[in-house]
Order: structure tokens, then C-alpha cells, then sequence
């Protein structure tokens, strides 16, 4: 599909929106996650769940949207992951009980998978193959300014208003966003797809899960999810709760390192461009060792600095295993592109909350669950070097 000038930045505009429903769920109350578990008379562990249960159903509903993009269409799935994102919202505004606001954040993973999953569908279809992975690491810069300005708007809100009202902006914004799409969002499925295949087939899934390609470049990406999931979950607790920082500290370091992520997702294509993907990514991985390497070093430092410069290494090497893997795994698929996108959803969120619920039971300190799961790429390193991994990215090599 070839887009005009003005086409193109529309799509841009409407994907950036679509995909933010996502981080806007996950980092905007964050701050508040003190004052709810107080409110709920729960310890702030538990309050993590309403992030991991969020990121579980984000991917596991996938399977649903993805097929029904495929079949019905992006825009469709997109205005009705809107609708549920909306009546999810205002559920866990009134949620009484840390159970009914679990069951909320479950409902809303589901509204924002389907939005997800139509964003990623759109970018798939519109440039193709060879650029998607490149768009895909544009719009994970432009995603990074959430962490950025959603835990200061937070922030804000609860000092202000409590914390319900990070749940009630979350409505306002499923209002404003679903408008927006209706107004401007132009159906972008590809006419060849086949509408009369069977909507919820499992060889249409196993000729996907079958492709090496795909399975070795979605595991890279739960795993680089994981890591991520790992950091925004146990940050708060680990600066605020057990060292001592105010929210406004917290703020400042959790928007350094969205600023960092911001650069260098922006910046991951351009490395892309002039050194090939294959090294970026050998780069990625090696980033990551050295990160839980330092991570582990300074894990019984008491200090915000200790655990956050760690941190900062590792947006860099999220970013680029991310850059070289997202669009890798879904460039081998064309009219199947909505089911796709959905499987890698699945291993990028359920697969990446199920991994960070199981090792948070394992009750290590914030610093040594992130050194864990950097030190998860060692075997990655290795399957990448061998002549098989070499042939399952041999394609983006150049």
C-alpha cells in the first residue's frame, strides 16, 4: 500500500493513539500504588497484580482480536477495544474491593489488546514488511512519553483528587480517543484476505507457530517485555517503600528513564540503517548481560543511583532487541498480519506477565529480579550464534 504524505501521518497519528491505550493503563497510577494498597489494607505486592493481571489478559485476548481483525477488520476491532477499555475504566473507579479492581484491570487488558492489535495490524499492512520493524520502533519512542508525563499527570491527580481518579482520566480518554477514530481511521486490510476461512482455526495459528522466525524473535520480545515488567512493578516499591523516596523524586527518576527509551527507540532504526539488524541485536543482548552484570554488582547499595543506572543500560538494550525482533517476527506474514501481531502480543504480554507473576514469588529483592531476568538473554546469546539462529535472522542481516 502506498500512503500520501498527509495518509501517512494520519495513519502515524492514529496508530501512536491506538497503541497508548496500553501504557497509559500500566504507568499513570503507579504513584498511587502506596495510597491504594493502604486503601485496600493490602501489602503493596499485591497491588502489583493489578499490572501482571492487565499484562496477562493484554495478551491472551489477542487470540480473539487478532482473527476478528483479520476477518471483520482494524477498524471495527479498534472501536471496540475502545468500548471495553471505556467500561473497564469506570469499573475500577468504583471498585470497593482489591478483587472487583482486579477483575476491572482484566476486562481493560482485553479492551487494550484488541487496540493493540489493530494498530499493529494497520502498521503491518500499510508499510509493509521491510519498514513495519522500523515504524514498530518509532512507535515505541512515541509510546516512551508516556512514562514520562502519566506518572506526573498521576502524581498530580492523586495528591489531588485520590486514586479513582487516574481510572476516571482513563475514561475521558477512551472518549476522546474513540472520536478521534471514528472520524479518521480508514479500513486498512488488505482486500486479498480471505473472509471465508474459519475465524478461530488452529492450523491458521500453527502455520504461524510453526515458522521458526516467528517463535525465535517473539520469545526475544517476552523477554525484553519481561524485563521492563519486571523494572515498572517493582520500581515503585523498591524507591519509594524501601528507599525512602518521595513521589516527586520517584517521578524524576522513573521520567530519566522513559526519556532514555525515548532516544533510543528513536535512535534503534537509524543503528538499524547503518550497521544491519543482526548486529543490533548481537548488541542488544550483550547490553542486557552487562546491565544485570552492573545490576547485581551494586544490588546491595542502598541508593536510587545503584539501582537506576542498571536501568538505564537496559532501556538501551530493550530497544534494540526490540527494534530487530518485533518486526522480524511479523515480516514473514502478509494477509495473516492480525494474527500474527496477536501471537506476538500473546508472547510479548501474557507470555512476559506470566514469567514476572512466577519469579515475583520467588521474593527476591527488586535488583536481583531484574539481574534474573536480563541474565534470561544468556541462552538467547546462544541459541543467536549458532547456525540455526544465524539462519532465523539471516534475512536482517543487511
Amino acid at each position: 500500500m502506498i500512503l500520501s504524505m498527509s495518509t501517512n501521518s494520519r495513519l502515524v497519528a492514529l496508530v501512536v493513539t491506538l497503541v497508548l491505550f496500553n501504557p497509559l493503563a500500566i504507568d499513570i497510577y503507579l504513584p498511587a500504588l502506596p495510597m491504594m494498597a493502604k486503601e485496600f489494607s493490602v501489602d503493596v505486592t499485591r497491588l502489583q497484580d493489578t499490572v501482571t493481571w492487565f499484562m496477562f489478559s493484554l495478551g491472551i485476548g489477542q487470540l480473539l482480536a487478532g482473527p476478528l481483525a483479520d476477518r471483520f477488520g482494524r477498524r471495527p476491532i479498534a472501536l471496540g477495544g475502545i468500548l471495553i477499555y471505556a467500561f473497564s475504566s469506570a469499573l475500577a473507579y468504583i471498585a470497593d474491593t482489591l478483587d472487583m479492581l482486579l477483575v476491572a484491570r482484566l476486562i481493560q487488558g482485553l479492551g487494550a489488546c484488541a487496540t493493540s492489535v489493530a494498530a499493529f495490524a494497520a502498521v503491518r499492512d500499510s508499510f509493509g514488511p521491510e519498514k513495519c520493524g522500523r515504524m514498530i520502533s518509532y512507535l515505541n519512542g512515541a509510546i516512551c512519553c508516556v512514562p514520562v508525563l502519566a506518572p506526573l499527570l498521576g502524581a498530580w491527580l492523586t495528591l489531588h483528587f485520590g486514586w479513582r481518579s487516574n481510572f476516571s482520566f482513563m475514561f475521558v480518554f477512551s472518549v476522546i480517543a474513540g472520536i478521534f477514530v471514528i472520524l479518521n481511521f480508514k479500513e486498512t486490510r488488505p482486500s486479498n484476505v480471505d473472509v471465508e476461512d474459519t475465524l478461530f482455526s488452529f492450523s491458521r495459528y500453527f502455520s504461524i507457530l510453526r515458522e521458526p522466525t516467528f517463535l525465535f524473535h517473539a520469545t526475544l520480545c517476552m523477554l525484553a517485555m519481561a524485563v521492563i515488567l519486571a523494572y515498572v512493578t517493582s520500581a515503585p516499591v523498591w524507591l519509594m517503600m524501601k528507599l525512602g523516596l518521595n513521589m516527586n523524586q520517584f517521578i524524576i527518576w522513573f521520567g530519566i528513564n522513559a526519556v532514555l527509551n525515548i532516544l533510543s527507540c528513536m535512535a534503534a532504526p537509524k543503528f538499524m540503517d547503518l550497521f544491519g539488524s543482526r548486529r543490533i541485536l548481537y548488541a542488544g543482548f550483550v547490553i542486557l548481560i552487562i546491565s544485570g552484570a552492573m545490576m547485581l554488582g551494586l544490588s546491595y547499595s542502598q541508593q536510587a543511583w545503584a539501582f537506576m543506572i542498571p536501568t538505564f543500560m537496559t532501556s538501551l538494550g530493550f530497544s534494540f532487541v526490540f527494534a530487530s525482533s518485533a518486526g522480524s517476527a511479523l515480516a514473514p506474514f502478509g494477509d495473516r498480519a492480525g494474527t500474527a501481531a496477536a501471537l506476538l502480543g500473546l508472547f510479548q504480554m501474557s507470555g512476559a506477565g506470566l514469567m514476572v507473576s512466577l519469579t515475583q514469588r520467588l521474593e527476591l529483592t527488586p535488583p536481583l529480579l531484574l539481574t534474573l531476568h536480563m541474565w534470561l538473554f544468556i541462552p538467547g546469546l546462544i541459541v543467536f550464534l549458532s547456525k540455526r539462529g544465524h539462519k532465523w535472522h539471516s534475512a536482517q542481516q543487511n
